[in-house]
């Protein structure tokens, strides 16, 4: 399978390293990005990975858009034509992104996965919606099984609304916990302040940028932040209201969910993500 891989981030770098390592699929790899020498960078990570100019016209078996958040739906448009036989995207948004395949690939197989995890953390969940499926992106799938990854089939608008709390109000929670609260000295953290903590290093040691596409993209801050008030505003009673509204929604929230854990979601790892 000869795939083609438009942006040579650590993303765009892990695919290419999963599918090249995937005995099934005997995949050739070659990446191509704006920035050349990032794409001659993943191309050297790999065994026997090409790079080739935006320039180009090859087509190519698969063609994969590894790009930033923002940048998905105009670069599908721009390569997804190269797809001899399927269009994938790694963006994390999957409503624009399957929109722009099918106008520019009707014909092709289309599928879009979420990573929920750091290149560096990988293998992972994987979200995934198969818009067209075939022989090709079947393939890719069961390559990236074979991984280790397990797969989560969705659909584009389930993905997208989870992704306002997986992404946008988490975020904003912990970024606002940072900017509001203090280190304290040692042997004054409690449990819960200890896990904050990390949350924040973990979070403010990711790529602003990519953080902020997620909040451009997603809702989910603006009720981060109406609720803030509302705790900062309540009196006493009115605390305790909130508090076991909190505490009944998520207790719901357990007695609903699977009993399989879907795996690493830490889909803010993204952060790394080019």
């Amino acid at each position: 399978m000869e795939v083609l891989i438009v942006g040579a981030g650590a993303m765009g770098t892990w695919f290419g390293k999963t599918i090249a390592d995937a005995k099934s699929l005997e995949a050739s790899v070659t990446f191509v990005d704006v920035d050349r020498s990032q794409a001659e960078r993943a191309a050297a990570s790999i065994e026997g990975a090409d790079v080739e100019s935006p320039d180009s016209d090859a087509r190519y078996d698969l063609v994969c858009i590894a790009v930033p958040l923002e940048y998905a739906g105009d670069t599908i448009r721009a390569y997804g034509d190269r797809a001899e036989h399927a269009l994938v995207d790694v963006a994390g948004v999957m409503e624009g992104p399957l929109e722009a395949m099918v106008t520019v690939a009707p014909d092709a197989e289309r599928v879009s996965l979420h990573p929920l995890f750091a290149p560096e953390r990988a293998p992972g969940s994987i979200a995934v919606v198969c818009a067209a499926s075939g022989p090709y992106s079947d393939s890719l799938l069961a390559g990236l099984e074979d991984a280790g990854n397990r797969l989560v089939e969705t659909t584009a608008d389930e993905h997208d609304r989870a992704m306002e709390s997986v992404q946008s109000a988490a975020h904003a929670a912990v970024l606002a916990f940072a900017l509001a609260a203090d280190p304290v000295p040692e042997g004054f953290e409690t449990p819960i302040y200890d896990e904050l903590r990390t949350l924040v290093e973990y979070v403010t040691g990711g790529t602003p940028r990519v953080y902020a596409d997620i909040q451009h993209t997603f809702e989910g801050a603006h009720d981060v932040a109406e609720a803030a008030q509302a705790i900062a505003e309540a009196d006493s009673k009115g605390f305790e209201a909130l508090h076991e509204r909190a505490a009944r929604k998520w207790a719901k929230a357990d007695e609903a969910a699977p009993s399989t854990s879907p795996g690493d979601s830490n889909a803010d790892a993204r952060g790394d993500q080019e």
